[in-house]
This record gives structure tokens, C-alpha cells and sequence, in this order.
């Protein structure tokens, strides 16, 4: 569950981000105090040092692009052009399937009564 002092310094590191200035435990303390948050004093710190080395900004932008992310955005056509799509390939599939001969053991000259 989240707490107010999580929130409070997730904010102060988007405003840091969004200043392009570098996240620091004191710069998120300097930010909550001039908020008039109180908070325990380990906090900003433990912020400042889970974020060290990430870019915030590429973090932000591409939330749900990554592998087994799921739903995106639709395409520019939107969703129902991409559902209809779905069913053709399945059908698509389903046709190939059936006009492909099945291979069996005997046809690779595999069969145990010969």
C-alpha cells in the first residue's frame, strides 16, 4: 500500500525530472519541506539512490512498450479494425492447416508393420 511519503517523493522526483534537475535526497527534502510535507528523514534518500542511473523521462514515456507489456495503445485505426483482423488470420491458418496433407510414419518409410 502506499504511504503519503512514497507519493510525496515519487512528485518531488517527477518535478526534479521535469526541471531536467539531478535527483538527490537533499533536493526531494528541499522540495517537500517548501511543501510543507513531513516526512521520516530516510526516505528521500532511499529515493535518490533506487533512482540513481535511470532516466526518469525514458522510464515515463515508454510505460507498456516492453515485452509481455500487453494492451498499448490501439493503432491509428483504432481497436476495431485489429479485432477483425484476428479472426481472418485464424481462418487464414485454419484453411492452411486443412490443405496441407498430413505426414504420417509410413510416408517417411517409418512404419513398424512393413
Amino acid at each position: 500500500m502506499t504511504t503519503t511519503a512514497e507519493l510525496a517523493c515519487v512528485y518531488a522526483s517527477l518535478i526534479l525530472t521535469d526541471d531536467d534537475v539531478a535527483i538527490t535526497g537533499e533536493k526531494i527534502q528541499t522540495i517537500l519541506k517548501a511543501a510543507g510535507v513531513d516526512i521520516e528523514p530516510y526516505w528521500p534518500g532511499l529515493f535518490a539512490k533506487a533512482l540513481e542511473g535511470i532516466n526518469i523521462k525514458d522510464l515515463i514515456t515508454n510505460v507498456g512498450s516492453g515485452v509481455g507489456g500487453g494492451g498499448g495503445a490501439p493503432a491509428a485505426g483504432g481497436a476495431a479494425p485489429a479485432a477483425a483482423a484476428a479472426p481472418a488470420e485464424a481462418a487464414k491458418e485454419e484453411k492452411k492447416k486443412e490443405s496441407e496433407p498430413e505426414e504420417s510414419d509410413e510416408d517417411m518409410g517409418l512404419g513398424l508393420f512393413d
